[in-house]
């Protein structure tokens, strides 16, 4: 059995669980708050970024003292470094395991590379007029340290968002699971110091040129205590960036997946129905439709291929008449695909045929022996198929140990 869906939500940074508003097994809705982060280091990483941003901003405002100055080398440089960065950062950020969160990174990272082109090429017009004598170098300062800029502006963007994402809401209703807040691998928290630092430290190329320099946007690292436990979080537990915290399950809809061989699934066609009985509830019987089928096949144990059949789960119904419990996700079951019914056919057990080369036959019994008689199939199910000719109503056949008999036996 498939949930609807299934997240886990993980640590945004390292801290500790200052408040955690839910529990185990509890239902919550679509932008519920579930937790509340505390992250010295992130807060302590956007007074950084802060300070950084607005050291360069200062820094524009700073006159060369009429040095000889080679700004396009330096321009060239900072281009060259500013790549790198930006380069450096993304990759970080490719490797953010939850989509939103790096969706999110990765746009800011854009932004920023974009309007960095736009101050770069602003630079390099400010840079030809003070060749041209149009320009004073505290032009082409200002321009080199506006370049700079959409790097530390960028650094604070994405801290602040580390820091928004302390308070953890939910992005999906379902049940609540607790996880443990320890020894994550980062797989879905951000590494807010080695973004800024990318973002940050090779800022100083450009204002070097004029007289001065930019300090980097990022300020420590981030890490978490690991007491060594797989326990579940509570309030005061240590997290580390990336840690799973909890798990939301939305089994407001269930998907069950079957298995079928490759010599039925050519019957197999989305919106087919079947009855599906769980391991767990025996004398339930849920109702079931044919969503998907997968078009690749894959090995199976006992040889041959199986294809992937995915099916929605309706209510299901006891022996008695009353409501079947609702299953629970990962639970067995077995689906009897209604690949074809017909009413009002000749039927006869699957074991009264016997395939002989490319023909199906039946032993028919006449004045009480058994002759060999050569029938068409129809529909065929798993204890019987449909005589759609060969037989009349009324005919004796052997249905218990066809393959013992020969031709004239007296039955």
């Amino acid at each position: 059995m498939t949930p609807k869906s299934q997240i886990t939500v993980d640590a945004t940074a390292a801290g500790s669980v200052a408040q955690l508003m839910v529990a185990d097994g509890q239902h919550v809705t679509a932008g519920q708050t579930l937790l509340r982060i505390d992250s010295p280091d992130a807060q302590a990483q956007l007074n950084a970024a802060k300070a950084a941003d607005a050291q360069a901003a200062a820094q524009g405002k700073k006159s060369s003292g009429g040095s000889v100055i080679d700004f396009s080398r330096s321009e060239s440089n900072a281009d060259a470094n500013a790549q790198k960065a930006f380069d450096a950062a993304q990759a970080t950020a490719n490797q953010i395991a939850d989509p939103a969160v790096k969706a999110s990174i990765l746009s800011q990272i854009t932004s920023a590379r974009n309007q960095y082109a736009t101050a770069s090429n602003d630079v390099r017009n400010t840079i030809a007029n003070f060749n041209n004598g149009i320009a004073s170098a505290s032009d082409v300062v200002g321009s080199l340290s506006d370049a700079q800029r959409t790097q530390t502006q960028a650094a604070v963007a994405i801290a602040q968002k580390t820091v928004d994402s302390l308070t953890i809401k939910a992005s999906i209703a379902g049940d609540v699971s607790l996880r443990s807040g320890v020894g994550g691998a980062g797989a879905s928290g951000v590494d807010v110091s080695s973004l800024l630092s990318q973002l940050g430290g090779n800022l100083g190329s450009l204002a070097g040129a004029a007289g001065g320099s930019l300090g980097s946007a990022a300020s420590g690292g981030s890490g978490g205590s690991d007491p060594g436990g797989d326990t579940v979080i509570a309030q005061g537990s240590p997290v580390d960036s990336g840690a799973p915290l909890l798990v939301i399950t939305d089994s407001s809809t269930l998907t069950l997946t079957a298995q079928v061989d490759e010599t039925s699934i050519l019957q197999v066609t989305p919106g087919i129905t079947a009855n599906v009985q769980l391991d767990a509830v025996p004398d339930g019987n849920y109702p079931a439709t044919v969503v998907s089928i997968d078009s690749q096949g894959q090995s199976s144990s006992r040889g041959g291929v199986t294809y992937r059949v995915r099916l929605s789960l309706g209510a299901g119904q006891l022996g008695d008449g009353s409501a079947a419990p609702v299953p629970r996700p990962g639970m067995s079951a077995v689906a009897d695909l209604q690949v074809a019914n017909k009413a009002h056919v000749l039927a006869v057990p699957s074991a009264a045929i016997v395939h002989d080369g490319n023909q199906d036959t039946v032993w028919l019994v006449t004045s009480g022996k058994a002759h060999r008689h050569v029938v068409r199939l129809g529909a065929q199910g798993d204890t019987t198929v449909e005589v759609s000719s060969g037989l009349n109503a009324g005919d004796v056949i052997v249905t218990s140990g066809a393959d013992k008999v020969h031709d004239g036996q007296k039955l």
